[in-house]
């Protein structure tokens, strides 16, 4: 019987006639007759693909598709370079479920630790107690720790499902999201001689948080028309990260919530100050080419450490 090969295909860089140069793939796809058909895809420009060895990393799950009818025996060994790039494509595109700030965390923890550390392994070579013990190694809070741990467990649970390999590793790896320091938790005297000290937008912004329990990324996403003053409701519709405007995280952050009297007081002298006060615009719309969360940010922490550092409790 003839062994089906994991056919490797090339990939050059191709004059087009109106756009920029661009990594193009070709392949031999066989046909029900024996016969085989060249086809071709483009992957992107080089732009996007400075180099070959980058246009290589996007086509490697291009390559487990074509052969994804051979049996898993067959295949050349897979990496976890290659596996984590078919997962990006089937789990984290754009008709993923997951929200744009999970799918782009997801990426960060790639690049920043899982591939550097694993890429070049085969998956039967990513064993359990060296997945734990690198773990330990990383200087890391538990948390951020236990996140690289459940994100491997997810993408090897997908070579799983597509018959690249017979059990998952991490599954026996053991990382505590036991917190190493207890939050701060303010008091309502805290709180007040916090809002003191900060300055609009971040005042109002604060109070929002702290009066509604909203995501932080939901009241940066709120509108003047979400705000039902003949109601005392706030109408939580949408939320933002990274500056990308999505959907809440659950259904149940759409229900309305209640505007305190002292909120509501809050929005108008808000409203009365801004440049964007129209029913439409942002409520807390950041100056051109700044980002809200780091604006922010930037208000509030070094006005929390100095209003109340001297009391300990910052």
């Amino acid at each position: 019987m003839r062994r089906t090969r994991y056919q490797q295909g090339s990939l050059q860089l191709v004059e087009r006639k109106h756009e920029p140069r661009a990594w193009e793939y070709r392949w031999y796809e066989p046909m029900p007759d024996g016969s085989r058909r060249r086809r071709s895809l483009v992957v992107g420009s080089q732009e996007q693909y400075p180099n070959e060895a980058a246009a290589k990393r996007a086509v490697a799950s291009l390559l487990v598709n074509i052969n994804a009818e051979s049996p898993r025996f067959n295949l050349e060994p897979v990496t976890v370079q290659t596996l984590v790039e078919h997962y990006r494509e089937k789990e984290l595109g754009e008709d993923s479920n997951k929200t744009f700030a999970t799918c782009e965390t997801y990426k960060g923890y790639f690049r920043k630790w899982i591939l550097p550390r694993w890429g070049n392994y085969r998956l039967k070579d990513v064993k359990s107690v060296a997945v734990e013990e690198w773990l330990r190694s990383l200087g890391l809070f538990n948390g951020s720790k236990a996140k690289i741990r459940n994100i491997m467990h997810a993408v090897f649970n997908h070579a799983v499902r597509w018959e690249w390999h017979d059990r998952n590793p991490i599954t026996h790896v053991r990382q505590s999201a036991k917190r190493m320091e207890i939050p701060i938790v303010l008091t309502l005297d805290e709180m007040e001689e916090l809002l003191l000290h900060l300055e609009e937008p971040t005042h109002t912004a604060v109070l929002v948080a702290a009066l509604t329990g909203l995501r932080a990324s939901e009241p940066l996403a709120l509108k003047w028309t979400d705000i039902d003053f003949e109601h005392y409701e706030i109408h939580v519709t949408r939320s933002i990260s990274l500056q990308h405007v999505g959907d809440c995280k659950t259904e149940a952050s759409r229900k309305p919530i209640p505007l305190d009297s002292r909120l509501a007081e809050a929005f108008w002298r808000w409203r009365a100050l801004c440049a964007y006060p129209r029913s439409e615009d942002w409520i807390f719309a950041s100056p051109p080419y700044e980002r809200q969360a780091t604006v922010l940010a930037g208000h509030t922490e070094p006005l929390a450490s100095a209003a109340c550092g001297e009391s300990g409790w910052y």
